[in-house]
């Protein structure tokens, strides 16, 4: 049977209408969405940024122009001369880096600054700043020299590929008056009521989830140039359990900024840090020819970390750190990571 033409026009403007309509609504939702530049490359940031749009914190000195769209990278090294040459190539070529602040703890020991300059010009200005003792504390200077808001601290025997820097800064714009970074921990809470120091890990069945995590290590992370001068001015019981343990420095920044933010914020339930997943992150510490190893493997380190918690507890008379269960990843938010790292 033949079918008329007549309906042969019907059926095929009944195809033509849906996809023209289709187009329409496609074009009009596309018209409504942010530009990628506004967040970072993360849709669910606008939100989060929204929910903390009326936080106070030290990005009230915000200023236009270079301070807010380049960084400062701080590494603090010791006895790792050849792996820090590779880690000051890597790092040349990421974005918006201002310049690079060695912290150099070779106490009486020549830095290769003359090797570097003579293999110049580099795009990327490294300064070294040479120290007159070898203390973990030494890196948490308020250095003259940075004019960035943003400060990008990194271990001596970390490599963070260049995307991952890139991603996690354009997070920290969001989020300035928090810690943005790499390595999550937590601290946990035993029934006497002493805490102990732990990692983030896979699955945590309590939380019909993935797990939780109260601090965001500086080795590997982002924060505002401010709070190198806040942890210069806490107590000096502070900088005496730093001295006397050469570890903890990183949990004592936790304690500040989240007492900071307890102190300025309108709710105090905002974790200290935001953990970005990172998808290439490298420790290059086997790589030293000097064959140093660093202070996570002595046997006493944990045991260290969690008689810091209890005793920076002590000091500021509560507990101050908040858990936290977001995750920020370049590729949408999983509900758990499998990052167990070092301590």
């Amino acid at each position: 049977m033949r079918v008329p033409r007549c309906c042969l026009g019907v059926r095929k403007k009944c195809i033509i209408f849906p996809i023209l309509l289709i187009l329409l609504v496609g074009v009009a939702l596309t018209t409504l969405l942010p530009p990628a530049e506004d967040h970072g490359g993360v849709g669910v940031l606008d939100v989060l940024r929204r929910a903390a749009s009326q936080k106070e914190g030290p990005a009230e000195s915000r200023r236009a122009g270079t301070a807010e769209d380049k960084f400062t990278i701080v590494i603090q090294t010791y006895n790792r001369t050849d792996i820090l040459l590779k880690l000051l190539n890597h790092y040349q070529a990421a974005p918006h880096l201002q310049q690079i602040i060695i912290v150099w703890n070779n106490v009486r020991e020549q830095t290769p600054v003359k090797m570097w300059d003579s293999l110049g010009p580099h795009p990327v200005q490294v300064v070294f700043k040479e120290q007159t003792s070898n203390q973990m504390r030494n890196r948490l200077q308020a250095f003259p020299e940075i004019s960035t808001d943003a400060v990008l601290m990194l271990d001596d025997d970390t490599l963070v590929s260049v995307p991952d820097i890139t991603f996690a800064f354009s997070v920290w714009k969001q989020f300035q008056d928090q810690i943005v970074g790499f390595v999550p921990r937590k601290h946990v809470s035993t029934p006497g009521g002493v805490y102990s120091y732990g990692s983030f890990e896979l699955q945590n069945p309590e939380m019909a989830g993935g797990d939780v995590y109260s601090m965001v290590l500086i080795g590997a992370a982002f924060f505002h140039r401010h709070y190198l001068q806040l942890f210069q001015d806490q107590p000096q019981a502070v900088h005496s359990l730093v001295d006397e343990t050469q570890n903890c420095d990183d949990i004592a920044v936790n304690f500040a900024v989240a007492l900071y933010l307890r102190k300025h914020s309108s709710t105090d339930s905002r974790a200290a840090g935001i953990f970005v997943k990172p998808v290439d992150l490298r420790s290059l510490e086997k790589d030293a020819s000097s064959g140093y190893q660093g202070m996570w493997h002595r046997p006493e380190h944990l045991l260290q970390r969690s008689y810091c918690l209890n005793r920076l507890t002590q000091i500021y008379g509560s507990m101050p750190l908040r858990y936290s269960n977001l995750m920020i990843s370049q590729f949408g938010f999983p509900s758990y990571a499998n990052h167990k790292t070092r301590g």
